[in-house]
This record gives structure tokens, C-alpha cells and sequence, in this order.
């Protein structure tokens, strides 16, 4: 069943590419797996599912020391591949350094602040960490991210730091049930994106994180080159997980 939910969900990708006339392989699927066990994580892994999105830092950072443990004892046996771990949660200050030493990317940059504390502590035998800021593009005022019109100061000085491959943005706007207006809430990112590739030029810039289980259609017309699905691969979650980040005040 987790494999057929699964497939139709790269079936839907693949559908709205077409419909767009985009190539799939622009669009990344990364599969959501907050509060998902392991062993259904690694299910998917062995299927091929390369990406992997989790909210709940402790908790990720167990997975991510058990997938680290099999392969290194049976490489491409137990696991397809050796997974990719994308934080995709708020991240508080005194939490940057398990992001910082576990993790190939992060989501939610919205502070000079985090950045400069996840350059600090990046281990240099490791390879850069990806990172997004994190735009709201409907203005929620309970919402994480920053305006629009932040973004670019913002990138320039995320840009400089070591450690660090600044490569796009992403947006989570409030759910919205009309296709158009899902569309145009993502086209907003879309412009936002390209005037920060415009007005710096940043070879890295080329992740645009927009879109999830119920409107992913609507982001990859938009433009999107990463759909973050958890619901319909795992189904349903409870709405409170103990030992969840909360968003930490801005600075």
C-alpha cells in the first residue's frame, strides 16, 4: 500500500508536468516523513525514494543514525541509496547545531542570526549545508518566513557565509481550495525566485520548494522544482506530536 501511494503520487507529478509542458525530471519529490517509523521510511528507500523531509529534529536525528548504520554495514542491501535528510521545520537557536552536524539541507532560513550560527557549526569534513529561506507569500501573520521584499538583503548575506550553499526559496502559504488562487499564491514565490537569481546572479540558486499534498498541481504549473508530500504517501498524522519545534521569536 505505502509503495502504491507512492507511485500515485509520482503519477500526479508526472501528470501536471505534462499538463504544464514540463519535463518530471525538473520536479524533486521529497517525501515528508515526519512521525513515520523507520522501518516505513526505509520501505520506501529501498523502493527508491532518495529525499526525505522531517519537522521534529530529535526525532529525525534517530532516523538518521539508523539509516547511517545500515548502510554503513551493508551498503545498497538494506537501503537503494544512501538517503537525503531535508529539514523542513522552524529551528530554534539552541537546535542549529544538530541541523548543523546531521543534515544535507534546511527549508526554513528566515534570520541572518540561524544562518550565521549554521556556518559556525557546519563541520568542515562535511560537504556544505543546503539551505532555503523561507518566504510568506500570503502574509500570514501567525506564519513563519519573511516578506517578500526581504528575501534579497537577506540571500546577499546568507550567500557570503561558509559552510553554507544558499540554493532558492520556500513558501507553505495557508491552504487555499481554489486551484486558481493556489496558482497564484505560488506564482508569488515564483517572482520572487527569479528576481533573486536576477539581481545576484547565484549559480546555486536553482531550488524553488513550493507545493504539497493538496495543491502540488498548483505549484508545479507555478513553477516549483520541489513538492514537499507526506499526507498522501503515509496518510494522515496526528495534528500534535510532543517534542515538536515551536517557531522561535524573530531576531
Amino acid at each position: 500500500m505505502l509503495i502504491d501511494q507512492w507511485t500515485g503520487v509520482l503519477e500526479r507529478i508526472q501528470a501536471a508536468c505534462l499538463r504544464c509542458k514540463r519535463s518530471a525530471q525538473e520536479v524533486q519529490l521529497l517525501a515528508v516523513s515526519k512521525t513515520v517509523p523507520f522501518a516505513r521510511l526505509a520501505e520506501l528507500a529501498r523502493a527508491g525514494q532518495v529525499d526525505f523531509g522531517e519537522n521534529y529534529i530529535q526525532e529525525a536525528v534517530q532516523k538518521i543514525e539508523a539509516a547511517s548504520t545500515q548502510w554503513a554495514s551493508q551498503p545498497g542491501a538494506v537501503l537503494k541509496t544512501r538517503p537525503v535528510w531535508h529539514c523542513i521545520g522552524p529551528v530554534q537557536s539552541n537546535k542549529t547545531r544538530l541541523v548543523a552536524t546531521h543534515f544535507d539541507w534546511l527549508h526554513t532560513v528566515d534570520r541572518l542570526k540561524i544562518a550565521q550560527r549554521l556556518s559556525e557549526q557546519r563541520p568542515a569534513f562535511l560537504a556544505p549545508l543546503k539551505v532555503l529561506i523561507q518566504v510568506n507569500v500570503d502574509q500570514g501573520q501567525t506564519k513563519s518566513g519573511i516578506p517578500p521584499e526581504e528575501v534579497l538583503p537577506l540571500a546577499q548575506a546568507v550567500m557570503g557565509l561558509k559552510g553554507l550553499s544558499l540554493k532558492g526559496i520556500m513558501t507553505m502559504p495557508d491552504p487555499e481550495p481554489d486551484h486558481a488562487r493556489q496558482v497564484a499564491l505560488h506564482r508569488v514565490g515564483k517572482a520572487v525566485f527569479d528576481h533573486v537569481l536576477q539581481a545576484t546572479g547565484n549559480p546555486s540558486w536553482d531550488t524553488l520548494s513550493m507545493g504539497m499534498t493538496q495543491d502540488l498541481e498548483a505549484a508545479i504549473e507555478a513553477g516549483s522544482t520541489l513538492v514537499r508530500v507526506g499526507t498522501a504517501i503515509f496518510g494522515a498524522r496526528s495534528a500534535v506530536h510532543e517534542g515538536a519545534e515551536r517557531p522561535a521569536p524573530r531576531a
